[in-house]
């Protein structure tokens, strides 16, 4: 796992899935990721997880992932375990895509990528992540090229970022 200091890409990156199993985030390499903060009690849980599974159909097939990163942090919004979240979304939301073990995304014990996603794209109000469905926008190479507040509808990215998520999406330029 590399340190957020010395990692290039995303795809430095070394992660755990649900199960706790080591996930080489290189595996994307060549993939425009979304990278989200997720919880299952949030006022925001529903408009995004649902956007999220509207979006993921649509161009999964086409290089485009989303890696959902639960978390605690915010108003306890996350309480669950990795298999209870990993129920609640794939039940409720459909939830097609990768769900991986929940991390801190800010503090003493932030999660390594976190550290690196943040300080590549820092928000309104400096580095810190505010609350739950945070999103960063990765391109192939596995740079962050946008970052989204909680509120912004994912289905609003498609649309802003046309270039990096619509069909021609996977031609962004490097």
């Amino acid at each position: 796992m590399a340190a957020a200091s010395s990692a290039t890409s995303v795809h430095d990156f070394t992660v755990k899935d649900s199960s706790g199993k080591d996930v080489d985030l290189s595996v994307y390499k060549g993939k425009v990721l979304l990278i989200v903060n997720v919880a299952s009690q949030c006022g925001l849980t529903n408009s995004n997880y649902t956007e999220l599974s509207q979006l993921y159909p649509k161009y999964k097939d086409q290089g485009f992932e989303i890696l959902a990163f639960p978390c605690n942090q915010f108003g306890g919004q996350e309480p669950g375990t990795n298999d209870e979240i990993v129920q609640f979304a794939c039940t409720r939301f459909k939830a097609e895509y990768p769900i991986f073990d929940k991390v801190d995304v800010n503090g003493n014990n932030v999660s390594p990528l976190y550290k690196f996603l943040k300080s590549s794209k820092g928000g309104l109000f400096g580095d810190s992540i505010k609350w739950n469905f945070s999103k960063f926008l990765v391109d192939k190479e596995g740079h962050v090229v946008d970052r989204y507040a909680p509120t912004t509808s994912p289905l609003s990215i498609e649309v802003t970022n046309s270039t990096v998520i619509h069909i021609p999406f996977v031609h962004v330029e490097s």
